[in-house]
């Protein structure tokens, strides 16, 4: 399988939740809780974190000092070449791409789109061309072969942007979106208990994970499966409320 590298982007920068990556959780920084559950992943060797060389993400780099966690700084703007670069450094044979607004990401889900990847012929295999679960749960794995050729040949803006849009929509490579990578179908999803959202965008999203977190962390172990969660969210579908306005 090669040397494979979980790249998670983050930045302090957010035009709908300024700082968010470093809001506490349970007394814990995001980004802490999406770098301690890639590193529950099977199939991961390491995991870094990418983020920009302005000033404003001193403060990730710092926590990043602090805690023992790899990560490479790059351009704030040119987030493809930040990303690259990272991987490069690594030198990674399969990039998995994660993101630091994902505080409930499942490692059973990395590993099930990591699996399916090796197991396949696409370039690029993912659970977010078409969702079939929580939104926040995105993984996305490619080789380097293919981020290298995105670097080298991508030349708009939003393509320099956002990481793999060049990957996705070129039409240059093989994709392939795994659908219910872990089954949810034992769950009854309804207007009343919809498939919840999980990411941290806004205000509302963070408050509804903390809620999440403060239910279901016990002595010091943060790492808790998604099933775990989903069965909280069936029997108190109420806190769905929290951040229904943003579904």
């Amino acid at each position: 399988m090669g040397n494979t590298v979980a790249v998670i982007q983050a930045r302090m920068g957010s035009t709908r939740l300024p700082g968010k990556v470093m809001k506490d959780i349970g007394e814990k920084p995001m980004l802490w809780h999406v770098y301690e559950r890639a590193q529950h992943s099977s199939l991961l060797d390491k995991v870094v974190i990418a983020t920009s060389t302005k000033d404003g993400d001193d403060k990730v780099a710092a926590f990043c000092d602090d805690n023992n966690i790899p990560y490479s700084r790059g351009s704030e703007e040119d987030v493809l070449d930040r990303y690259y670069q990272a991987a490069k450094k690594e030198d990674a044979d399969t990039v998995v791409r994660l993101t630091s607004d994902c505080p409930l990401l499942s490692p059973a889900y990395i590993d099930r789109v990591i699996r399916q990847y090796h197991t396949d012929t696409a370039d690029y295999v993912t659970n977010i061309i078409e969702y079939t679960q929580p939104v926040g749960f995105d993984t996305e794995v490619f080789s380097f072969s293919s981020l290298e050729r995105a670097w080298n040949e991508a030349t708009e803006p939003d393509e320099r942007e956002h990481v793999t849009i060049y990957i996705r929509e070129s039409g240059k490579f093989e994709t392939r979106n795994v659908e219910n990578p872990i089954d949810l179908g034992r769950y009854e999803f309804s207007e009343d208990f919809p498939v919840p959202r999980l990411t941290v965008d806004y205000p509302e999203d963070l408050e509804l994970v903390r809620e999440i977190y403060n239910r279901l962390t016990r002595r010091g172990h943060w790492v808790f499966d998604q099933h775990s969660i989903l069965e909280l969210l069936e029997r108190e579908p109420e806190l769905l409320r929290i951040n229904e306005d943003h579904y």
